[in-house]
């Protein structure tokens, strides 16, 4: 017999699985750890470092994650200086799990020399990819010299 209308059992209790979005958008779902290798950029000319990015998830459930990294407009994913967004699939992470990536970051001959903000974005996701349950930003800084 299917539970009655004032009952605290929702429709996934029915089935054995357990309904977290409520709990997991409140929360902060991930610790994002950054490294830059080497430390800083080249200015005026053509150079590039490595953001070495580590997501862990710390909500206590598995969850389907990606991070998001945007660059400012004198920085770029690619040599020629078109790309400023990438996305990188985490996968599934199971709780209290760290996962890393490497993302090549290039200036130019545009790259003046200062400080230059970047924003990593990491979500966690409800079913796939496209729909989202909560997100943290985090902003960290690469210097050209």
């Amino acid at each position: 017999m299917l539970p009655c209308q004032g009952s605290d059992v929702g429709i996934l209790d029915i089935f054995g699985k357990k309904d977290v979005s409520n709990e997991l958008g409140k929360k902060v779902p991930f610790m994002i750890r950054t490294e830059f290798t080497p430390y800083h950029l080249k200015s005026r000319e053509r150079s590039t470092v490595t953001l070495n990015l580590g997501v862990k998830n710390i909500t206590g459930e598995p969850v389907l994650s990606s991070a998001v990294v945007e660059l400012p407009r004198q920085l770029s994913f690619d040599s020629i200086g078109v790309s400023k967004q990438k996305e990188v699939r985490l996968g599934t992470m199971a709780k209290d799990e760290e996962k890393t990536a490497s993302v090549d970051i290039f200036g130019g001959t545009g790259t003046d020399k200062g400080t230059y903000t970047l924003t990593i974005t990491a979500f966690i996701h409800y079913r796939d990819y496209g729909h989202i349950i909560n997100e943290v930003r985090k902003r960290v800084a690469v210097e050209a010299v």
